[in-house]
């Protein structure tokens, strides 16, 4: 019996702030998937080795965490004023699906230096030593990232010293700016699409819950830590390792999802995992972080844990670090009480892996909160390239 031999196809294994994932440059695909569908999503499923349920990813490219579970796919940019469009597809580990539905803001880092790594940006806007501006379309979710990408001898400065919890190794700092995220694009609608700062949030099975729900980078529900019974110094096993308190966190998302009207049926967010967001908020307190570093309550304004895709993350997603500091930024959300009230245009909170500061401003405009852009700093670093080979028959 014969079997199809294996097709390569470029590709570049990229870290992108806490992240990694396999980018593609759109022209590079197979014809068939150059398009959106099923063909597509059957090529990316083989890249990552989904649905495995080993929940290992052997046979691919996967990490088997949401982190690492990630295809991306660049091209020239299809509206003005932009060098590049970057869709984001985010693999399920277990299940025969790709969820296209929202952005990944530590994948966005990357964005940025891959596309003057790719030849994607005009050489004329990349200075010989300096920091390139690339303006990024986002989509997914139809808004504008601009990335400030160091520049040495032309290239992309990828080395440096520049320390990110949840990152083992320093590299070069890269600025990211999330124009105008208080709205996701295709969803449309208020950044708070319930219209309240706090809701009473009925969860069947686990009770009524205060939340705040935010279209800000991401969609996000959250919730107080105490209210769910926990303290927020939380790290990734004491979670994931209770089946239970998945359940229970799944049980609120889902909840939130439907008083959001990002989905019409429970059933469906078994089909929308990325989006939105579950996170739990406490006031600052010491704790742990996961490498053994000593997080002080003083350094930080609050605290933080989100789970992505059914799991706690190890560190922060770089969308929902939007969203916090965004709800941080409004007076009266949950995120805000957390972080003491008050105005504020930063906020540095704590999440599993150590800390992470983000800005946001944020303005009320005829009885309606706005947010001009949200920025952090992340690093970004080619991990790999080459070609990825998958089953002539994958698609």
């Amino acid at each position: 019996m014969s079997h199809p031999a294996q097709i390569k196809i470029p590709a570049t294994y990229i870290r992108g702030g806490t992240s990694k994932g396999v980018f593609f440059r759109l022209q590079d695909l197979p014809p068939a998937t150059q398009v959106p569908g099923e063909a597509r999503d059957k090529l990316f499923m083989r890249v990552i080795g989904s649905p495995d349920p080993y929940s290992a990813h052997i046979d691919g490219m996967g990490g088997a965490t949401s982190s690492t579970s990630k295809c991306v796919i660049l091209s020239k940019a299809s509206v003005p004023d932009h060098d590049v469009d970057y869709l984001y597809g985010q693999v399920s580990i277990d299940k025969p699906f790709v969820d296209w539905s929202g952005n990944c803001g530590n994948l966005s880092t990357a964005a940025g230096s891959f596309a003057i790594h790719a030849g994607l940006v005009d050489p004329s806007r990349i200075p010989d030593n300096g920091v390139a501006v690339v303006r990024i379309w986002q989509a997914n979710i139809k808004k504008t990232i601009i990335a400030h990408v160091p520049v040495t001898n032309g290239q992309v400065q990828e080395t440096g010293d520049f320390e990110l919890d949840g990152v083992t190794f320093p590299a070069a700092e890269i600025v990211l700016e999330f124009m105008d995220p208080s709205d996701d694009g295709d969803e449309g609608g208020s950044m708070f699409p319930t219209g309240n700062l706090v809701d009473d949030l009925e969860v069947p099975g686990v009770g009524t819950l205060k939340a705040t729900m935010i279209t800000a980078g991401i969609p996000t529900v959250f919730v107080n830590a105490k209210d769910i019974g926990y303290t927020g110094t939380e790290l990734r096993e004491q979670i994931n390792t209770d089946p239970e308190a998945l359940k229970r966190f799944e049980a609120i998302r889902v909840a939130g999802a439907l008083r959001m009207g990002l989905i019409k049926t429970p059933e469906e967010a078994t089909t929308r995992q990325h989006t939105p967001k579950i996170a739990f908020v406490a006031p600052p307190t010491t704790y742990v972080a996961s490498s053994g570093k000593a997080i002080q309550a003083a350094d930080v304004d609050l605290l933080v844990r989100a789970l992505s895709m059914g799991k706690l993350h190890h560190a922060m997603m770089g969308t929902a670090a939007v969203a916090i500091g965004t709800a941080a930024a409004i007076p009266g959300t949950l995120v805000n009480q957390a972080a003491g009230g008050g105005e504020r245009e930063a906020v540095r909170f704590g999440h599993p892996s150590g800390t992470l500061r983000v800005g946001a401003q944020a303005k009320l405009v005829d009885g309606q909160w706005t947010v001009t852009k949200a920025i952090m700093s992340r690093s970004a670093r080619i991990l790999m390239e080459g070609s990825v080979r998958v089953p002539g028959d994958t698609f």
